[in-house]
């Protein structure tokens, strides 16, 4: 398979994604805080709305999660598990932020993925109104689409703003969504040799 076939594999998962008009989001802002009761032209407040608008129109365009293998025949049935990957996204139910904590891992055929790749498929997949249960899915659709295999799992951990500022208000509240194929779903030692691994941080 050549570098362009590798190169191309995860397209074809891609939706357009929206583009931002940033003007309108910093008008909408300034409307925004003047229905809060603010005066969005007092100091402090007064490069608010631009500031905030430039900020969605990054979050919302994220980098394009392009990934290289590397030919290695040698690995093949090793598993290869990458944690402690940690990206942002927003809530799309209550526009809040959301901290997921990711660990993914694959069984190599005979290409092993960039180590780095893992975490620009998380960015970019999490540059985006989210929930969690889907982002976990376009993450392992991401790395199946790249590694060529169902081999594939992904642990996610998540803290979710509109649960700790809002609703029952509770901080501590983490949420975990799991996604395995192939292997890792048929078979419990691999499976359970992934949980290990992939929560070991937690458990310390």
């Amino acid at each position: 398979m050549t570098s362009t076939d590798l190169a191309t594999r995860p397209a074809a998962l891609e939706a357009a994604l929206p583009r931002v008009d940033t003007a309108r989001v910093e008008s909408l802002v300034a409307e925004l805080l003047d229905a809060l009761g603010e005066d969005p032209t007092r100091e402090g407040l007064a490069g608010t709305p631009k500031r905030v608008a430039t900020w969605l129109s990054s979050f919302l365009s994220p980098g394009p999660a392009d990934a290289v293998c590397f030919p290695e025949p040698r690995l093949v049935g090793q598993m290869v598990l990458v944690d402690g990957v940690s990206v942002w996204s927003l809530c799309e139910h209550h526009l809040l932020p959301m901290n997921l904590k990711v660990a993914a891992a694959y069984l190599p055929g005979e290409e092993v993925l960039g180590l780095s790749k893992f975490g620009r498929i998380a960015q970019h997949v999490a540059g985006r109104f989210q929930v969690q249960e889907r982002f976990t899915g376009q993450v392992a659709d991401h790395l199946v689409a790249t590694v060529g295999s169902q081999d594939i799992a992904v642990h996610v951990e998540g803290q979710h703003l509109c649960m700790s500022m809002r609703g029952v208000r509770m901080e501590d509240a983490r949420t975990t969504t799991l996604h395995a194929r192939g292997r890792f779903e048929t078979d419990p030692v691999l499976a359970q040799q992934f949980l290990t691994i992939a929560t070991r941080y937690r458990a310390a």
